[in-house]
């Protein structure tokens, strides 16, 4: 059994133009100095990173091992989640999304320019010494989601064929560089709970380098058993945002939200340890599966400010972590195996 790696942090919620949030180097330091021990680089900011050059040049990819290296982290996964989102994506959102890529492209561009990212990502996960990538799915059928207006026959189906036969390329190439590439499952993604990881998984034959970034926070808010959902996947489970969340429905507000900002939401994420959810048993549950990877903290709270959220949660994440046993509680009790003995005491002899 494998003890879980953390705490770690996903830098994306963090960085700005002012120090210590303006470059790699700033950055690492302020996550050592807080406790963190790894950190998670978001690819579409350059003030942190440059995916192209990584993708291309080892030397480059030498000299950010050595950045987080001197300043005493490691990398624990690059994430493509905005250029995740662009791989598929249905034109209701197109005006939104003209942020997440170059300026002056069409969605036709956006996307192709986003498959092209994807690439680079699995090379310079490669060339970082890395085996797990995390991103998002993409939306096709989003804006269907409530099946009314009734939904016509085979449209989910044909989502999913499609989102299959855009991103089984991609896998292909992740498989090339031995990287998995794990979705964030998540409200606005078509990929955002396990029914729809199936049809996925379904979609490109099962593919071994799809996987699954798990976000309980997510879960909370669709009212998922984020527990039963380890139990479950686990065998899938690559990647992990811990992030906390609580659901507080009232007469006027639900699980859809009625529009309102987060703060006045039933369904908010918090800070860690101010939320709902039980890490108790998701740290247990991923330590009994032996999940191999990262614990990496996403702050994303609506009322804490970012930093405090990130002083409190490197030794939050650590005080979960389980240091997983390597004998039983009772082997003093115990011996060694004696076949006639045990033959004896079963009453064979």
């Amino acid at each position: 059994m494998k003890t879980i790696k953390g705490p770690g942090i996903f830098l994306a919620q963090f960085a700005g133009d002012e120090a210590p949030f303006n470059t790699l180097s700033n950055m690492a330091r302020w996550a050592e100095n807080l406790g963190f021990v790894g950190i998670q680089i978001p690819t579409w900011d350059k003030r942190l990173f440059d995916l192209e050059r990584a993708a291309e040049s080892q030397a480059y990819c030498d000299e950010i091992l050595g950045i987080a290296r001197d300043a005493g982290v490691v990398i624990t996964e690059l994430s493509t989640h905005l250029q995740g989102q662009l791989v598929a994506s249905h034109p209701a959102y197109d005006t939104l999304l003209e942020g997440f890529a170059p300026a002056g492209l069409d969605a036709h561009a956006r996307q192709q320019w986003a498959v092209q990212q994807l690439h680079w990502a699995a090379k310079a996960s490669r060339n970082l010494g890395l085996n797990v990538h995390a991103t998002f799915s993409g939306a096709l059928a989003w804006p269907f989601f409530y099946p009314w207006p009734q939904r016509p026959a085979g449209l989910i189906e044909e989502t999913f064929a499609e989102l299959g036969r855009r991103w089984l390329p991609i896998l292909n190439a992740f498989d090339e560089a031995g990287v998995d590439a794990c979705f964030e499952l998540h409200p606005g993604e078509d990929l955002h709970d396990g029914v729809t990881f199936e049809r996925f998984l379904a979609a490109v034959d099962a593919h071994p380098r799809a996987n699954i970034l798990y976000d309980p926070s997510h879960m909370v808010l669709q009212q998922l058993d984020y527990l039963e959902f380890i139990d479950i996947y686990h065998e899938r489970i690559r990647a992990f945002h811990v992030k906390d969340a609580e659901f507080n429905p009232t007469g006027r507000v639900g699980v859809y939200g009625g529009y309102l900002p987060w703060v006045e939401r039933a369904g908010r994420f918090r800070s860690l340890g101010d939320g709902e959810v039980d890490f108790v048993q998701i740290f247990s549950k991923l330590a009994q599966h032996d999940y191999p990877g990262w614990a990496v903290l996403e702050w994303e709270c609506c009322l804490k400010h970012p930093e405090q959220g990130a002083a409190e949660g490197a030794p939050f994440i650590r005080d979960h972590i389980i240091r997983v046993t390597e004998k039983a509680f009772d082997d003093f009790a115990g011996g060694a195996t004696d076949k006639d003995r045990n033959r004896r005491i079963l009453g064979l002899d």
